[in-house]
């Protein structure tokens, strides 16, 4: 085959145009940390990026998700805890009203004390968490008890949040187990027997029902407990996904820096080495030759 001096210069400019490609790419690849900036550029690596982003974006919703659970978790366990409080308060002004020396106005004062701690259990049973009231199940706009102490919702739905592939939890609790109508009107009969001037004998009465609703808030905390425990774990295992998934994501789409710089650095050498060939190939102008 007859080589030609067009062809010597359409090779050269050919495999210089090459070289300036691959230039481009291995400076891209430094500039952006990444192996590929275009689907084109492998269409394989930038198959499994898609999958694994969208693992790491699926955890990081239940990573949100669980902060959810927490808020509402804690804020429940942060509210039982002030309705056990307010009960052992009731207890102790019980026990100090069914002292038989105690006069009359003795136990109005009592009973006073008895009234802002029933009105202080309807605040905690109408605990808000960002706008939503977390004692009446699905029904989070509206209060589950009014100002008088009755109990006007009845929602016992489970609030579930989704903190895992395929797992939910229930971040709320069963309010009739805490703020039932029977805690307001032992409490509202209690008031008006303190104050009524009731025999310390009937006042003594109350002990075992405030036991009973004590009873009952330790058995739901116990149970809130449990589940927190759970969600702790899941947490965890959420949270090592997480570095899982990035380190996975990192290891199929980010740059080999010390392979980049060195691919870059020979390539350079190699078009230098094309550009300084090219030029000993040119055939010489006649301006060249009469120099």
């Amino acid at each position: 085959m007859r080589v030609t001096q067009g062809m010597l210069t359409s090779n050269m400019l050919r495999n210089l145009s090459q070289s300036y490609d691959r230039m481009a790419k291995y400076q891209e690849q430094l500039a952006t940390g990444k192996r590929i900036t275009r689907p084109s550029d492998d269409p394989v690596v930038a198959m499994k990026g898609m999958e694994y982003r969208t693992n790491l974006t699926e955890i990081d919703q239940f990573d949100r998700n669980l902060s959810e659970v927490y808020k509402w978790m804690d804020s429940s366990d942060e509210s039982l805890d002030q309705a056990t409080q307010v009960m052992h308060r009731l207890r102790e002004l019980v026990v100090q009203a069914s002292n038989g020396t105690y006069e009359g106005n003795q136990r109005e004062a009592i009973g006073e004390e008895v009234e802002q701690l029933r009105d202080h259990l309807i605040s905690v049973a109408n605990t808000q968490v960002a706008g939503k009231y977390i004692f009446n199940g699905t029904d989070t706009v509206n209060p589950p008890v009014d100002a008088n102490g009755t109990v006007v919702g009845t929602n016992t739905n489970a609030v579930n949040i989704e903190v895992s592939k395929g797992i939910e939890m229930r971040v709320n609790i069963n309010q009739q187990n805490v703020f039932p109508q029977a805690v307001f009107d032992d409490l509202n009969d209690l008031v008006t027997d303190l104050k009524g001037g009731a025999a310390p004998g009937a006042i003594n009465n109350y002990l075992s029902k405030i036991d009973g609703h004590v009873d009952n808030l330790l058995n739901e905390r116990a149970e809130l407990g449990a589940r927190y425990n759970r969600v702790e774990m899941i947490a965890e295992r959420v949270s090592q996904q997480k570095v899982i998934a990035t380190r996975v994501l990192s290891d199929n789409e980010d740059v080999d820096m010390e392979k980049a710089i060195m691919n870059l650095k020979t390539q350079e050498s190699i078009h230098r080495a094309a550009l300084s060939s090219g030029a000993r190939i040119m055939q010489p102008t006649l301006m060249d030759f009469l120099r």
